[in-house]
């Protein structure tokens, strides 16, 4: 019962950690606009980062086959860009039927989407953490908390961009946030289940994060061209993969002193 206690309790510090994007409250429309480009590239670059340097090696230490790894992120990609193809094709067809107030770009959701699964596999991680030891527990708590706020701050720029309010978009994210308690408690209930899944769940997230990138985050970079973006967006860009490769070393001599 102890466990279960500190695994709830780590989720749900780490479930306020999206609440990091409240920052955005305290700047005007003229500021928020003009930061939101910025957001975007730090987006990018913490997903990327997230994928490639975090989600994929860890994969790859678990299950120990490059090639399935490889195969099951493209699985990921191209289960999401089926995902993108069905929220589309609803958005068009609710144009169609009744022109909404405003309009949400399937981007959007697809970046709750993929924000989701990836708290979901946060939260077998830190379960399966506190089942094996409690100082391992707290220690990997501490990592994920790191290594979420970046990837927050640049979820919310994100879903402004794609048309939420700011309150919806923290608000949301928020939401997204609590698929770590349904991970968590698979866990804790099935863990052994559980951690054989992460070597499908961690490539598969690393898909989704690669698609949204890709796909729909990197062109919305190149919509904005003055010389003054391309340095912003640049070093955002720059700034959201050295977080990674950062808050990864971090995680290392944090877990392995």
């Amino acid at each position: 019962m102890e466990i279960v206690i500190q695994t709830l309790i780590a989720c749900f510090l780490i479930s306020l950690c999206t609440l990091t994007g409240m920052f955005a409250f305290a700047l005007s429309v003229k500021q928020l606009k003009r930061i939101i480009p910025v957001l975007v590239a730090l987006a990018v670059g913490v997903l990327l980062g997230d994928a490639f340097i975090h989600l994929i090696p860890d994969a790859v230490k678990r299950h120990g086959s490059v090639s399935d790894i490889s195969l099951t992120v493209l699985i990921g990609i191209f289960g999401f860009f089926i995902l993108e193809k069905l929220v589309r094709w609803r958005h068009d067809h609710q144009i169609q039927d009744q022109p909404p107030e405003k309009e949400v770009l399937p981007m959007a959701k697809m970046n709750l989407m993929g924000d989701a699964v990836h708290n979901f596999v946060d939260g077998i991680l830190i379960a399966g953490s506190f089942i094996v030891d409690p100082v391992l527990g707290l220690t990997t708590t501490l990592a994920v908390i790191i290594h979420e706020i970046p990837q927050e701050i640049g979820d919310v720029g994100a879903l402004l961009h794609g048309g939420y309010t700011l309150r919806e978009a923290v608000l949301y994210n928020f939401y997204c946030s609590l698929s770590i308690f349904p991970g968590a408690l698979f866990t804790l209930l099935l863990s052994q289940t559980a951690d054989s899944s992460l070597s499908v769940l961690l490539p598969i997230a690393a898909g989704g994060f690669i698609y949204i990138a890709a796909s729909d985050l990197i062109p919305i970079l190149h919509q904005r061209s003055s010389f003054r973006y391309l340095l912003a967006q640049t070093a955002a860009f720059a700034v959201g993969i050295a977080c990674m490769q950062t808050i990864v070393l971090f995680e290392q001599a944090l877990l392995n002193p």
